[in-house]
């Protein structure tokens, strides 16, 4: 029995369930389940509840489609969503189990998401990005990393020797995502050797 693939869906914890954001969430988190993938987030509030509830609205859903990883002790803080919930009592550092899933898609952000996104890139993850609409930047302060980074690479290192294109794709829709998943997905199934661990 294969193993069904885990995509990660981040960004801003607090939204209006009326934006663009919460909306490309939720359709994010239907089509990924409608395509058989499973969703995992750090499982409290704004994108990871509504990614959370568009996977629990997919027709194909079933129970353990979605894993949230809490930064806190306390299962219970999960969102009503979350059908596997793994206090971890690790606060920010949880960052860094959420992005090593097999994808991760960025829907907005603050400085926890930028975090999530340094990681995955660092560990050679495949990583879209939301092009989110009217994204807010000044020479100040970004918001809506995902917006930011969509389309370029975090730094220069060649992360794929083979894949000229290498970077975070930028996304405008759910479908979009799905499409790019199933394209570049078998090209970034590279996992880093263990740590620690030594061949002979």
């Amino acid at each position: 029995m294969s193993r069904r693939l885990v995509v990660s869906v981040i960004g801003d914890g607090f939204l209006d369930k009326d934006s663009a954001k919460y909306q490309f969430a939720y359709d994010m988190g239907e089509a990924l389940v409608s395509a058989g993938y499973r969703v995992m987030s750090g499982g409290l509030s704004g994108v990871m509840e509504a990614a959370f509830a568009g996977a629990h609205a997919s027709p194909v859903y079933r129970d353990r489609d979605t894993i949230a990883v809490l930064p806190g002790n306390n299962p219970d803080e999960a969102n009503r969503f979350a059908d596997i919930v793994i206090a971890s009592g690790l606060d920010h550092a949880r960052n860094f189990i959420v992005a090593n899933s097999d994808a991760v898609i960025a829907v907005g952000g603050g400085a926890g998401t930028l975090s999530e996104l340094s990681y995955a890139w660092v560990m050679k993850r495949l990583i879209l990005a939301y092009r989110v609409p009217w994204a807010k930047r000044s020479s100040l302060q970004f918001t809506d990393w995902s917006a930011v980074v969509a389309d370029k690479k975090l730094d220069d290192k060649v992360r794929y020797p083979e894949l000229e294109d290498d970077q975070i794709f930028g996304v405008s829709s759910a479908r979009e995502a799905i499409s790019l998943l199933t394209e570049k997905m078998p090209k970034y199934n590279q996992r880093p050797k263990q740590a620690g661990k030594r061949e002979i």
